[in-house]
Protein backbone atom coordinates (compact mmCIF):
# COMPACT_ATOMS: atom_id res chain seq x y z
CA UNK A 1 0.00 0.00 0.00
CA UNK A 2 1.48 3.08 -1.15
CA UNK A 3 -0.60 5.69 0.98
CA UNK A 4 1.06 9.15 1.99
CA UNK A 5 0.39 9.56 5.88
CA UNK A 6 -3.30 11.09 6.77
CA UNK A 7 -3.35 12.86 9.52
CA UNK A 8 -6.17 15.17 11.43
CA UNK A 9 -8.63 12.21 11.44
CA UNK A 10 -9.96 9.77 14.24
CA UNK A 11 -9.83 6.42 13.06
CA UNK A 12 -10.32 4.90 16.46
CA UNK A 13 -12.54 8.11 18.03
CA UNK A 14 -16.43 8.06 18.54
CA UNK A 15 -16.85 10.34 15.66
CA UNK A 16 -19.90 8.83 13.30
CA UNK A 17 -19.20 6.53 10.91
CA UNK A 18 -20.79 8.06 7.93
CA UNK A 19 -21.41 4.58 6.89
CA UNK A 20 -23.61 3.58 4.11
CA UNK A 21 -24.75 -0.19 3.99
CA UNK A 22 -22.00 -2.67 2.18
CA UNK A 23 -24.60 -3.63 -0.73
CA UNK A 24 -22.77 -5.00 -3.77
CA UNK A 25 -19.33 -4.07 -2.30
CA UNK A 26 -20.00 -6.65 0.76
CA UNK A 27 -19.42 -9.72 -1.77
CA UNK A 28 -16.18 -8.75 -3.50
CA UNK A 29 -14.36 -8.01 -0.05
CA UNK A 30 -15.46 -11.65 1.81
CA UNK A 31 -12.29 -13.38 2.45
CA UNK A 32 -10.64 -10.22 3.20
CA UNK A 33 -9.19 -10.31 6.75
CA UNK A 34 -8.49 -7.32 8.91
CA UNK A 35 -6.82 -7.52 12.35
CA UNK A 36 -7.92 -4.84 14.84
CA UNK A 37 -6.30 -4.42 18.09
CA UNK A 38 -5.73 -2.10 20.81
CA UNK A 39 -1.91 -0.86 22.02
CA UNK A 40 -0.51 -3.03 25.08
CA UNK A 41 -0.91 -0.06 27.67
CA UNK A 42 -4.21 0.71 25.95
CA UNK A 43 -7.48 -1.38 28.28
CA UNK A 44 -10.45 0.58 26.02
CA UNK A 45 -12.76 -1.50 23.78
CA UNK A 46 -15.31 0.65 22.23
CA UNK A 47 -12.99 1.94 20.05
CA UNK A 48 -12.26 -1.37 18.81
CA UNK A 49 -15.44 -2.82 18.34
CA UNK A 50 -16.96 0.41 16.48
CA UNK A 51 -13.83 -0.27 13.86
CA UNK A 52 -15.18 -3.70 13.97
CA UNK A 53 -18.60 -2.74 13.49
CA UNK A 54 -17.19 -0.70 10.86
CA UNK A 55 -15.33 -2.81 8.83
CA UNK A 56 -17.67 -5.38 8.92
CA UNK A 57 -20.74 -3.21 7.48
CA UNK A 58 -18.41 -2.61 4.77
CA UNK A 59 -17.70 -6.96 4.14
CA UNK A 60 -14.44 -7.08 5.79
CA UNK A 61 -13.95 -10.07 8.09
CA UNK A 62 -12.52 -9.47 11.11
CA UNK A 63 -10.20 -10.36 13.99
CA UNK A 64 -10.49 -7.84 17.05
CA UNK A 65 -7.82 -8.93 19.42
CA UNK A 66 -9.39 -6.62 22.11
CA UNK A 67 -7.37 -3.98 24.33
CA UNK A 68 -3.90 -4.46 26.46
CA UNK A 69 -3.11 -6.96 23.53
CA UNK A 70 1.06 -8.05 24.02
CA UNK A 71 2.63 -7.01 20.83
CA UNK A 72 4.16 -10.86 20.31
CA UNK A 73 0.11 -11.51 19.88
CA UNK A 74 -0.38 -9.14 17.00
CA UNK A 75 2.77 -10.06 15.59
CA UNK A 76 1.73 -13.89 15.89
CA UNK A 77 -1.94 -13.35 14.80
CA UNK A 78 -0.46 -11.06 11.43
CA UNK A 79 1.83 -14.63 10.43
CA UNK A 80 -1.08 -16.62 11.35
CA UNK A 81 -3.85 -14.71 9.31
CA UNK A 82 -1.96 -12.42 6.63
CA UNK A 83 -4.48 -9.75 7.15
CA UNK A 84 -5.26 -7.29 4.41
CA UNK A 85 -4.89 -4.57 6.67
CA UNK A 86 -3.95 -4.50 10.28
CA UNK A 87 -5.82 -1.70 12.37
CA UNK A 88 -4.01 0.31 15.36
CA UNK A 89 -6.32 2.01 17.80
CA UNK A 90 -5.50 3.97 20.65
CA UNK A 91 -7.62 6.12 23.13
CA UNK A 92 -5.32 6.67 25.96
CA UNK A 93 -3.10 9.01 24.68
CA UNK A 94 -0.10 6.28 24.90
CA UNK A 95 -0.40 5.18 20.69
CA UNK A 96 2.44 7.16 19.22
CA UNK A 97 4.49 4.87 21.53
CA UNK A 98 3.28 1.72 21.84
CA UNK A 99 2.37 1.89 18.38
CA UNK A 100 6.21 2.93 17.25
CA UNK A 101 7.14 -0.35 19.81
CA UNK A 102 4.43 -2.45 17.65
CA UNK A 103 5.16 -1.22 14.34
CA UNK A 104 8.95 -1.96 14.70
CA UNK A 105 8.08 -5.48 15.80
CA UNK A 106 6.05 -5.80 13.19
CA UNK A 107 8.42 -4.83 10.12
CA UNK A 108 11.51 -6.99 11.93
CA UNK A 109 9.44 -9.77 11.34
CA UNK A 110 10.21 -11.86 8.16
CA UNK A 111 6.77 -11.92 5.98
CA UNK A 112 5.17 -9.08 7.73
CA UNK A 113 7.36 -6.54 6.27
CA UNK A 114 4.32 -5.70 3.61
CA UNK A 115 1.16 -5.98 5.65
CA UNK A 116 -0.31 -2.56 5.18
CA UNK A 117 -0.75 -1.50 8.97
CA UNK A 118 -1.93 2.35 10.02
CA UNK A 119 -2.38 3.59 13.61
CA UNK A 120 -5.61 6.24 14.82
CA UNK A 121 -7.00 7.60 17.78
CA UNK A 122 -5.65 9.20 20.44
CA UNK A 123 -1.90 9.31 19.96
CA UNK A 124 -0.49 11.77 22.49
CA UNK A 125 -1.48 12.92 26.66
CA UNK A 126 -1.05 16.15 25.28
CA UNK A 127 -3.24 16.56 22.24
CA UNK A 128 -2.94 16.51 18.58
CA UNK A 129 1.06 15.15 17.57
CA UNK A 130 3.18 16.95 15.65
CA UNK A 131 3.44 16.86 11.90
CA UNK A 132 6.48 15.76 12.89
CA UNK A 133 5.42 13.34 15.07
CA UNK A 134 3.29 11.56 12.20
CA UNK A 135 5.72 11.76 9.82
CA UNK A 136 7.93 9.34 12.07
CA UNK A 137 4.63 7.01 12.52
CA UNK A 138 4.71 6.18 8.58
CA UNK A 139 9.00 6.51 8.53
CA UNK A 140 8.51 3.81 11.29
CA UNK A 141 6.53 1.51 8.97
CA UNK A 142 2.87 2.83 9.36
CA UNK A 143 1.20 3.20 5.34
CA UNK A 144 -0.96 6.03 7.21
CA UNK A 145 -1.68 7.56 10.37
CA UNK A 146 -5.28 9.16 11.72
CA UNK A 147 -4.79 11.77 14.05
CA UNK A 148 -7.35 12.39 16.35
CA UNK A 149 -9.80 14.76 14.34
CA UNK A 150 -12.99 16.31 12.59
CA UNK A 151 -11.95 14.14 9.55
CA UNK A 152 -11.68 11.12 11.03
CA UNK A 153 -13.74 8.45 9.55
CA UNK A 154 -13.69 9.67 5.83
CA UNK A 155 -10.26 9.27 4.99
CA UNK A 156 -10.30 5.77 6.53
CA UNK A 157 -12.69 4.54 4.67
CA UNK A 158 -10.60 6.39 1.76
CA UNK A 159 -7.77 3.84 2.49
CA UNK A 160 -10.26 0.79 2.92
CA UNK A 161 -11.76 1.52 -0.50
CA UNK A 162 -8.48 0.94 -1.92
CA UNK A 163 -7.30 -2.20 -0.59
CA UNK A 164 -6.80 -4.93 -2.68
CA UNK A 165 -9.48 -7.41 -2.47
CA UNK A 166 -8.88 -11.08 -2.47
CA UNK A 167 -11.02 -14.15 -3.68
CA UNK A 168 -12.96 -16.13 -1.47
CA UNK A 169 -10.35 -19.63 -0.67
Amino acid sequence: MSSPATTGTGAGTGAGTGAEPAGDRAPARRGATVVVTGVTSDSHTWNLVFLQLLLEELGFGVVNLGPCVPEELVVSECLARRPALLVVSSVNGHGYRDGMRLISRLRRQPGLSAVPAVIGGKLGIAGAQSTEQLGALVTAGYDAVFDDGAEGIASFRRLLDALPQRALA
